[in-house]
């Protein structure tokens, strides 16, 4: 190895890049995975915390459609994922009113899925 280092430094360099790039991405999908696998966090119950991507994912819905239902901020408008009590601070509300709001929309959701 070191032979090839002194022959072709920046082939070697770059596969070295290569594999680390590599590894990160892969250990980030393998702990998204076994996170998302448990099912303690699937449908969790809504706390001021969460984003409404979190809230998506752990709901199985499509999140932009709970930021229509809910009349809440797109991650775009502050250019961040906002959890919902920087969403109330926003408002001038309390975080249980953004909650409720959610999961109002929450049940609206439901009832439109597909029964399984």
């Amino acid at each position: 190895m070191l032979t090839l280092w002194r022959q072709r430094p920046y082939l070697v360099s770059a596969f070295l890049l290569a594999c680390a790039v590599t590894l990160f991405f892969g250990a980030r999908f393998v702990t998204k995975a076994v996170y998302w696998a448990d099912p303690a966090h699937h449908n969790q119950a809504v706390q001021g915390w969460m984003t409404v991507g979190y809230i998506g994912k752990s709901w199985n819905i499509d999140p932009r459609r709970l930021d229509e239902l809910a009349k809440l901020p797109l991650p775009e408008e502050k250019g961040h994922p906002q959890p919902l009590v920087e969403i109330a601070r926003d408002r001038g509300v309390s975080v249980e009113t953004v909650i409720a709001e959610v999961e109002a929309a929450l049940a609206i959701l439901q009832s439109e899925k597909p029964q399984e």
